[in-house]
Order: structure tokens, then sequence, then C-alpha cells
């Protein structure tokens, strides 16, 4: 499909210098269908706001039939354009990621959601992913009821909780406080190589989720982090690996979003043991 691409300034509630949120937003367009509706998915970026891979990959999501909502996470610090990949934009990524209050970050999350609630072209149904920091942050989307599933790249600081400012990220206390029961289903894609997190610490996201026995599709590939960046990847890009991750992604979100099988009921029977 064709894409479409706009951006919303919406006001925030939490920014204390009053400024709005940028939310980009890419969509599909069919011609002769002005009135189609589509699922929506929140994409959350890496610690550089929307850049170019960020954009490219909500514009692959949002051509297979997906509304797409890309916020700017650093509205409270300096406008939406992208930080570049360099040692600079880094660091300067890097330390708003913890000046910036969790609540602001879930503040991100929820008027993303509303946004996409509220166009024309989105019938309401939600999903949410994001890389690095975004990945987090879709994590965290999950506990939004209106979020049917979140797929999560790589993503950082949950084992750590060390997301946001003062350090009181609470994402696996909240699981293991059941705030995620009854809700959607996670993805955590990590790379055995990554750096960022460690296999200590993919053990606990793992057995945290699996203690509170939320729906997961836990996967651990041979791959560095940032894997999936088709652009300044310090040498981590793969991109055949990140193609096939990405159907097993639209796959996902085909089953939970793109089709309305309406509530669950009841609880699914264990499998039998047979050959």
């Amino acid at each position: 499909m064709l894409i479409t691409k706009t951006h919303f300034d919406i006001p925030s509630a939490l920014d204390a210098n009053g400024r709005p949120i940028r939310i980009f937003v890419i969509a599909p367009t069919i011609a002769g269908y002005p009135n189609a509706k589509f699922p929506g998915v929140v994409v959350f970026s890496e610690i550089y706001q929307v850049t170019g891979p960020v954009e490219r990959f909500a514009g692959q999501i949002a051509s297979q039939g997906y509304v797409v909502a890309c916020p700017s996470c650093y509205h409270e610090f300096e406008g939406p354009e992208a930080i570049p990949y360099d040692t600079e934009g880094t660091d300067r990524g890097n330390k708003y990621k913890i000046e910036k209050t969790v609540a602001a970050f879930d503040e991100d999350a929820t008027l993303s959601i509303d946004l996409l609630c509220s166009l024309k072209n989105c019938n309401g149904r939600i999903a949410a992913t994001g890389m690095c920091l975004g990945g987090h942050l879709a994590f965290r989307a999950a506990f939004d009821p209106r979020v049917k599933a979140s797929f999560c790249w790589f993503a950082t600081d949950i084992h750590s909780a060390t997301l946001g400012k003062g350090k009181n990220d609470d994402t696996l206390v909240r699981v293991k406080n059941g705030d995620l029961n009854g809700k959607g289903e996670l993805v955590m894609v990590f790379g055995k190589q990554d750096t960022h997190v460690p296999r200590a610490g993919r053990d606990l996201i793992r057995a945290t989720l699996d203690e509170a026995k939320i729906p997961t599709s836990f996967l651990e590939v041979q791959a560095q982090h940032a894997f999936i960046r088709d652009e300044s990847s310090k040498g981590r890009w793969d991109a055949a690996l990140t193609r096939s991750l990405f159907m097993f992604m639209m796959e996902v979100f085909d089953r939970t979003i793109a089709r309305d099988l309406g509530e669950p009921v009841g609880v699914a029977a264990e499998p039998e043991h047979i050959c």
C-alpha cells in the first residue's frame, strides 16, 4: 500500500516547559476508499527520536495496512528533530533518558494511543513496538488495556530498573503485581551478543514474565544490539535477520489487531502430550 506522512502537536500536561509532543503519523492510503479504517501501531524510537531508520521501519508497518504513530520522546528538552547518531547525540539521548520521568514517558504513550483512537482512519485496535529505549516503552505500553500486543526489540533498562529520573522504573514490579494480567500479548527479542542487556538481565525478564503467566514469546537471536538499524549501526545491522523477525512481528499484529476475535473467554486447555 502507498503511505502518507503527517504530524500532530499534542499538549502535554507533564511538560513543565509547556511544550507539546510531536507525534508523526504514517498511514496507508488506498485510492477510491477514502473511508477505509485500519488498526493502529505506536512505534517508539531509540534515544535519537524519530530518525530515518525509525521512520523507514514505521513506513514498512504502515504499508502493511496499519496507521502508525511515532512520538518524539524528548519534547521536554528540545524540538522534535532527530538526534544525530554520533557521540554527542548519543550522550544527549542517554542524558535525557534519565532526566525524563517514567510518568512522562507513560504520558507520551497514552497521548499516542489517544491520537490513534481519535483518527477517522483508525479502528481503535492498537499494538506497540519499539527498539532499544523504545522497546522498553512498548513493553510499558502493554499496561494500557487498549494495546493488544507489544513487540519489543532489544528493550533496554527493564532488567536494571534504571529508566527515568530518580531511577524509579517499576516495569517488572508492575508485572509481579499483576498489572499485565488479562491484557495483551508480548514478544521480546534480544541479541545474544547484546552488551546492553546481558544474559542475567534477559533471564530475569523471562522469569518474571513466566512467573506472572503473561502470554509471551521470548526470542534470543545471534545478533548484537541495534541489529535492525539500517543506518549508523556500527557494523551491527543484519538485514536478513531483521526481515525474518519483521514478518514474525506482522504475524503477531495481523493476528491480534488486524482481526477482531472478540475478548478471550476462559482459559486455554493444557496441550496434550502426544507425538
